[in-house]
């Protein structure tokens, strides 16, 4: 075990579970890291979500919008809605769109309006704009630039790949 203030934050199993990720994902194994999102290690459950992501496909958008409604880590949540938007699916905006609107975190809700941005669909704008709403200005701030980048994908740009790296 590693510590740090004579606090245990690195176990020796996660360490050993990592390692046995990499083997996995070295193998594509897709169901393997599925499973990974129930395990009670928040750090796994990110991880898993990560890999999953870089996996890629519309099969993985479900476990992903379910990890972003239902995990009870906010850090989770959040790297759910970050994953959804460099996925850049249209599958992923209902989900972020949920999490946007009603997420309990701040956290959460910023970083679901910053991927509705990336993935750059107009269906997402109804959303954003009510976000400026939000009671944090984190979120209004989110919103204004997912706003920005869904007004210049529709009017000004050229570079597809450029409007998705400016969109969050």
């Amino acid at each position: 075990m590693i510590k740090s203030c004579d606090m245990e934050v690195i176990p020796t199993n996660r360490l050993e579970l990592l390692s046995e990720m990499e083997e996995k994902y070295e193998k594509k194994d897709k169901e393997y890291f599925v499973g990974l999102l129930n395990d009670k290690d928040f750090v796994i459950r990110c991880r898993a979500v990560c890999i999953l992501v870089d996996m890629g496909g519309e099969d993985v958008v479900p476990h992903v919008a379910n990890i972003l409604k239902n995990d009870s880590n906010e850090l989770v949540r959040h790297e759910a809605a970050f994953s959804l938007g460099q996925m850049c699916l249209r599958s992923g905006i209902k989900p972020l769109e949920d999490a946007t609107r009603n997420d309990p975190s701040l956290f959460v809700r910023h970083e679901a309006a910053v991927a509705l941005g990336v993935i750059g669909s107009q269906d997402a704008k109804e959303t954003l704009q009510k976000a400026l709403e939000d009671s944090s200005e984190q979120v209004r701030d989110s919103a204004v630039v997912a706003l920005s980048n869904l007004k210049f994908m529709e009017s000004l740009s050229k570079n597809e790949k450029f409007a998705k790296l400016t969109g969050g």
